[in-house]
């Protein structure tokens, strides 16, 4: 899935560039080309289909120079994760109607990738024949209040795979305490393995409307006619999320805990675990920065440009051409209702 803007990464993160076609970390490779090596290691390349807004169809042929234009699947509009996974499934259905799916985004950030191909390969087995939706689950580190939560009916062995007992949404701060807390949730990665079966009957009970929608002429895809029948379908789309349509609702929910060193890169106070710090535990990307009397901020100027920064304590400080962004780091959360507002009084110029 590589379709969204990355609203949160504002003001890096724009509408013509979104963060997952950005090295964010310096290392030389963006963040759908780490994805899309790392699933090579799963399957073969043909077998990578990758779900976007048409506008960064060229971006990805530009950064994927193994994919072929058929494997890229565009969306006429942003209409949130189930939407995408529907369009997708029925696509696959119609190459290969025994197929076994893994659902990833294309933005997130996996250290150690041995273990990570270990646990996918678990869960390809386990869903291969069963009728199962399988989530993996990260050990929580914080309340954080921009994930889903999973809770687990607990058993003997550590890397079983995990009937759900409940499933929960991005919860409000008090919530997300109490689940830290109480050490029987995970964090939803957002990464979901389940075969084709599975997900079609979990998209026709659930989310009956979109499924009609898709259903509705079955022969059309790897057509012609395809990229018009989606369009007109996307504009009758509900938009919701996966987890809020099916996941939530759904009984046959099973999830793997891992460690494999995930993070979802979502916010900027995702990426302040990822870049080196100095004694005062800044995090700063820019090489002319000068800080005084300033501990445990996030600070990224580029340019060229040099910034000064005294007493500041826990804030994010984003520097663009065009941008400057300055929030607690606690608020990161609002920065999404910042770029709503500034698209409604400034327009799109800045987003």
């Amino acid at each position: 899935m590589a379709g969204g803007i990355g609203s949160r990464f504002w003001p890096v993160s724009r509408n013509d560039y979104p963060k997952q076609f950005l090295d964010i970390l310096g290392t030389g490779k963006t963040l759908i080309q780490q994805t899309f090596a790392r699933f090579k290691k799963i399957c073969p390349t043909e077998n990578i289909y990758i779900v976007t807004n048409e506008l960064y169809k060229d971006l990805i042929l530009k950064q994927l120079e193994d994919i072929k234009p058929e494997q890229i699947l565009c969306e006429p509009e942003r209409r949130n994760t189930a939407p995408c996974i529907a369009y997708a499934s029925f696509k696959i259905k119609s190459i290969n109607p025994d197929a076994n799916i893994v659902v990833a985004p294309s933005d997130h950030i996996i250290l150690q990738e041995d273990i990570f191909v270990d646990c996918i390969n678990q869960c390809l087995s386990f869903t291969k024949e069963g009728d199962h939706l399988v989530t993996l689950g990260i050990q929580p580190s914080r309340p954080d209040t921009g994930y889903g939560y999973i809770q687990f009916i607990d058993q003997k062995k550590k890397d079983e795979i995990k009937k759900v007992k409940t499933f929960t949404e991005k919860p409000n701060l008090e919530m997300a305490k109490f689940f830290l807390k109480s050490g029987d949730f995970l964090w939803n990665a957002g990464i979901f393995i389940w075969n084709i079966n599975s997900i079609m009957n979990a998209l026709k009970q659930h989310l009956p409307d979109i499924y009609n929608l898709f259903m509705s002429n079955p022969s059309v895809y790897g057509t012609d006619e395809e990229n018009s029948f989606i369009k007109k379908t996307y504009e009758h789309c509900t938009n919701i999320s996966i987890d809020f349509g099916i996941m939530e609702k759904a009984e046959n929910v099973f999830v793997l805990g891992a460690d494999f060193g995930w993070s979802d890169l979502g916010t900027w106070g995702s990426l302040y675990e990822h870049v080196p710090h100095d004694d005062k535990k800044n995090a700063v990307v820019g090489k002319s920065v000068l800080l005084y009397n300033s501990e445990n901020n996030i600070v990224n100027v580029k340019h060229g440009k040099l910034a000064v920064l005294q007493g500041l304590k826990d804030y994010i400080v984003i520097d663009t051409k065009d941008v400057l962004l300055i929030c607690k780091k606690e608020d990161e959360q609002q920065i999404r209702q910042f770029v709503n507002d500034v698209k409604l009084k400034m327009g799109e110029k800045f987003i």
